[in-house]
This record gives structure tokens, sequence and C-alpha cells, in this order.
């Protein structure tokens, strides 16, 4: 395990080389010489991580650094090294500040979808990205991406995490503007750096409340003073409310929502990345690591946390129902699930939020890049213009259907069990109310996804698109690799007869518990999924259900859920009308009153005297000597004054 620091490092390594002479590589070879660097990297970190499973799964308590950690009752093996010293040795307020590394069941679980999901997205951008003029320059950061995400899940230290989690947001910029002659890229780019730097704030006064109040940025400190009650009560709750505003950006949940689905103007793969398995995901991840904070003091923030993803969960999941870009509804599907993972967290449902993490994160995966096959081959991505795709293109059919199927709940591939865990944490974890809503919001799930894959792949072909062919195996390849864990992950989740009895004895907080089935739940929520996908394909493929009197009927409302409930205008209107009229005060009253008056007053009211004093300055003797007469009247007059 004291290797897992190499897992990032190599892609960190390989970054700045293929920058340089990503080009000479090229020359001496068919394939892309970056994407040969980057593509070996993240497999040796691939492969570093099964290594760092198989070396946790053999450690115990009290060896290599490893304990049971207070509050989450599981194995974590800590290696940690100083850093730096801020200040002068020896000196009040010098501090050592370290860096190092966790290995624990979460960070094995995120160490495993990240790197699977990041090597089977770089082999699959060979085919997407082929005769790209800047491709070395794709796969640099791409490696720099997935080696940000990578540090973000291994770190021990606050700070650290949080310059990683600056490095995933820089990625990001650049990936989704990598098309930067495009104006929407251009403009996409920019609106995600900027949303997502307003829940950076947050997080970084946070890590700085906490280090205030620990005296270090110490992850394993900060949760030892939580959980022996050194640290305030308040200062707990405001803590991990600003890191949640910070978890709130990168997960885009409402009101920061905005920024997620513009980020489809970057390439697909770059997508898929970003929605499976590295910057959106940072926010639940987040959460996740610092839960003993959430949940101290009668968990007041995870009541936040509940809320928050719910009402994100349920206002997007509306939005990807009306949706026509086939990238845009899988973004908003994202956006909801993120919910839903909130939903959970803020529900204690710790181990059901990480199990749809992970199954979300290889269907999600497998969907954008069936989706990228699909713009691949029709240079099309609106459903209204695509249709009857099973016809030319079966594979890719298929593994989006095994990927629909999966996030839209039906029995019994991987998204039915993660999503009735998170069901069943609610039901017991939160009133009633929730459970209702995040049942509505699992039926609209299976909904938008019926639609997506009816209207993309069945019906009619169209005639424009009859010579669409598949795409090649270095494509498909992948797309079959996830479609497996999209079927069977779900199944790690029983309680195995052996050493492994299942997800919930491997990632838990607290206790171990074994997989649990409520049949209410199961049944429900299985009935609507299977209905909603029944419902979807006699509408879209055999056309026995027309939409046309619904859509009149409800004409208002869906033209509010086609704008989106008008979050971008009200924005607009905000920096239009509010933002920039009290900027434009700020800045007259700089230039009027502080410059004009405050610094420049001075200087000319001297000037301006000065002027007038050397009028007197004639060089002329009789003015002088006229001067100084009267002055002596004046002053004899004043003496007779005031001695009469």
């Amino acid at each position: 395990m004291q290797w897992a620091w190499l897992i990032p490092v190599f892609s960190f390594a390989v970054a700045p080389v293929i920058v340089l002479a990503g080009g000479r590589l090229t020359a001496l070879s068919r394939v892309p010489g970056g994407a040969v660097l980057s593509i070996a990297a993240i497999g040796a970190g691939f492969a570093f991580f099964w290594i760092a499973l198989l070396g946790w799964m053999d450690a115990s308590a009290g060896t290599e650094s490893c304990y049971v950690a207070a509050g989450t009752e599981a194995l974590t093996c800590n290696y940690e090294r100083t850093w730096f010293n801020a200040g002068l040795p020896g000196l009040d307020g010098s501090v050592a500040l370290t860096w190092g590394f966790f290995v624990d069941p979460l960070t094995i679980a995120m160490l495993g979808l990240v790197t699977f999901v990041a090597l089977m997205v770089q082999i699959y951008s060979l085919g997407y990205m082929h005769g790209d003029p800047r491709i070395n320059w794709y796969f640099a950061v791409h490696a720099l991406f997935a080696a940000s995400m990578l540090t973000i899940i291994l770190a021990d230290s606050f700070l650290l995490l949080y310059v990683a989690w600056e490095l995933v947001g820089v990625c990001s910029y650049l990936l989704i503007g990598f098309w930067h002659e495009r104006p929407a890229a251009r403009e996409a780019a920019k609106k995600a750096f900027i949303v997502t730097r307003i829940g950076d704030v947050g997080l970084l006064v946070g890590i700085l409340l906490l280090w205030r109040e620990v005296g270090t940025f110490s992850m394993t400190d900060a949760f030892a003073a939580v959980q022996a009650g050194t640290m305030g009560e308040g200062v707990t709750i405001a803590a991990a409310l600003l890191l949640f505003l910070g978890a709130m950006g990168k997960s885009a949940q409402i009101p920061f929502h905005v920024w997620l689905p513009d980020a489809m103007e970057g390439p697909t793969p770059v997508s898929a990345l970003i929605h499976a398995a590295t910057m959106v995901v940072a926010g639940v991840f987040l959460v996740a690591r610092a839960f003993p904070l959430f949940e101290a003091y009668n968990a007041t923030p995870l009541l936040v946390v509940a809320i928050v993803g719910l009402v994100t969960a349920l206002v997007t999941s509306t939005i990807a129902l009306v949706a026509t870009d086939i990238k845009r509804i899988l973004a908003y599907s994202t956006v909801s699930h993120l919910g839903l993972m909130m939903l959970s967290l803020g529900a204690f449902g710790y181990t059901a939020a990480i199990f749809h993490l992970l199954a979300h994160g290889f269907a999600k995966a497998l969907l954008f890049l069936g989706a990228g096959s699909v713009i691949h081959s029709t240079e099309e991505q609106e459903i209204s213009r695509l249709g009857g795709l099973r016809k030319v293109m079966p594979l890719t059919t298929l593994v989006f259907a095994i990927g629909a199927m999966s996030l839209g709940g039906i029995p019994i591939l991987a998204g039915f069990w993660s999503k009735d865990e998170i069901l069943q944490a609610v039901s017991q974890g939160r009133n009633p109310a929730f459970i209702v809503f995040a049942l509505i919001t699992a039926l609209l799930s299976a909904l938008y996804m019926g639609r997506a894959l009816f209207a993309t792949f069945f019906g009619k072909l169209p005639q424009e698109l009859e010579h669409t062919h598949e795409s090649p195996p270095v494509m498909t390849v992948p797309l079959a690799l996830l479609a497996i864990l999209a079927v069977g992950f779900g199944f790690i989740s029983f309680n195995w007869p052996g050493a492994f009895g299942g997800f919930g004895y491997f990632v838990f907080f607290h206790e171990g518990h074994g997989f649990e089935f409520t049949w209410w739940i199961g049944i429900l929520s299985g009935v609507m999924a299977v209905g909603a996908f029944v419902f979807t394909w006699m509408v879209y493929e055999r056309g026995s259900i027309s939409l046309e009197s619904a859509r009149r009927r409800f004409a208002p409302l869906l033209r509010v859920v086609e704008n989106k409930y008008y979050f971008d205008e009200i924005y607009q209107w905000t920096i239009d009308r509010v933002v920039l009229v009290f900027a434009g005060f700020v800045a007259f009253f700089d230039r009027a009153i502080v410059n004009d008056i405050g610094i420049n007053g001075p200087a000319d009211t001297v000037r301006r005297l000065g002027v007038a004093l050397r009028l007197h300055v004639t060089g002329h003797l009789y003015s002088y000597a006229l001067a100084m007469t009267l002055g002596v009247v004046a002053l004899g007059i004043f003496w007779w004054l005031i001695t009469a």
C-alpha cells in the first residue's frame, strides 16, 4: 500500500513529457505519442490500484501505519511525510505542513472507478479524436486531469486536497474549451470555471476555519478533534457547510448546476470522464470523506445536504425529460443522480451513496461513450433527427440500452440495486416526504432514459443516416467492458460467503452491514422502471401513444421546464441589472470620490493655493512699498481699535 502514491504520479509525470515531446514521439509510430504515454500511465495506475487493494486486504490494525479510524470503524492506513514549514523554525507560529495519503475502503473504491474509467475513456479517445491536430495536447491534459482527481482521493490533508481540487478545475476548463475556436466551447469553459470557483471560495474558507481551530490541515487530526468533542459545535457545523458549498460547485448541485450541461461543448470522451469519474464526483467524495464533520452534533449539516440533493435530483430530472440533445439528456441525468447521492449521504446512507456513485460511474461512462459513438458515426446529436440506429449500429444500441436500463433501475442491472439502497436509506433516515419525492425522481429517471434509448435507436431510420456504420473496435471494446460492469457490478452488494461479505462490509461508516432489500421498495421501483420503459417504447417505437394532447394541455409548464426553469436568464438578469450596476457604482465611487477627491483632491488644493499665492510676487519695487505702507496703516488701525 505504501506505493499507492505512485498511482497519480505516473500520470503527473507524463503530462509535461507529452507537451514537450509528444510530436516527436508521434513521428516514430502510427499512434500519437501522447496517447501511448497517457494510456500507459493510467494503465500503470490501474495495476497499482490492484496492488493497493490486495495490500489493504492483507493489512491489519497496528501494522504498516494501519489503524481502525475513530468514528468510521474502518481499517485505515495513513502514510505521512513533512511537506514544508510555514514560518521560521523555532519561533511561535511556525507550522509544519505535511503531505501523505489514505488507503481506506473509500479510497480504494474511488481509485478503482477513476483508473478504470479513465483508462477506458483514453483508449476510446484513440478512435474518437483520430486526426485531431491537437491530439497530443488532449492526452496531456487528460493525464493531468486523472492525476489531479486521484490526488484528491488519496490526500490526507485538506491543503493537498485543495491544491488538487483547483487542478481539477483548471483541467476541466482546458478540456471543455478544447475546441476553443468554437465560441460556444469558449463560453462553456469560462462558465464552468467561474461557477465552480464560487463554491471553491466556500471550500477554502472552510479549510482555513478548520486549520484555525485544529492548528493543522490534517484530516485525521480534524476528525479526531470532532470525535473528542474539542471542536466547538458552531465551528464544526460552519466548516461542514462551507465544505459542502465547495462540493455543490463541483457536483453541480442547485443553484450551481448550470455549468454542467453547457460543458457538453467539449469532446464527448471528456464528458464521459467528467460525468463518470472525475470532476463532478469530487463533491460527493468530499462529503463522504469529511463525513465525521457532517454527522457530528445532531448532524445538522446532513439535513441541508439531503434537502439540496433532493431538490437537485427532482428539478434536473424534469429538465432531462424534455431535453432534445442526447448529451444534454445525459448531463441532466448526471446532475439528478448526483443529487440522489447527496440525498443518500444526507439520510445517513453512506454505503448506499458510494455504491451508487460506482454503479452510476460505470453506466454513465458507457452512456456518454455510446452517445459519442452515435455522434462520431452520424455527426448528429439531436434525438429528433435520429432514430432507427439499431439497424446500422447494433453493438452501440446494445451497450447503450444496458447503460440506460441500468440507470433507469431495471432489475437486475447494477443501477437497480444501488438505487434501491438509496431509497431504503432515505426511507429509514428521513421523513416520508423525502422517500415520496425520491420515488418520483426514480420514475422520471426511467422515463428520460427510456426516451433517450428509444428515440435514438428505435423507430424509423432517417434516409440520410442509412449509410451510417458501427464505430471501430478501439471504441466498441471499451463500451463492451463498461457494459459488463453496468450489468454485473450490482452483485457485489450481496453477502457472498468467504472473506468478502458484500459491499456493505467493505465501504461503511461506523459498522459494516450486509445487503438489505426492502421488498415493497424493490417491487415498487422495479414496476415503475419497467412501466416507464414500456411507456416510452410505445411512444417512440410503436407510436401507439401520442403526447401531443398532453403537450398542449401543459404548454405553459412545459415551456418553463424546456427553458430550464429560467435559471440562466435569472443569472444573466442579476449580472446585468445588479452586479454590473453595483460594479458601475463602485467604479464611479472609486474614481470620483476615492481618486478625484480623496487622493487627487489635496494635491489639487495645494496646487491652486500655490497659484493664488504666487500672484503677489510682481518684481516691482513700488508694489512692495505700497503693500508695506498699507500693512503699516492696517496694523496702526488695528492697534488703535484694541487700545481705545
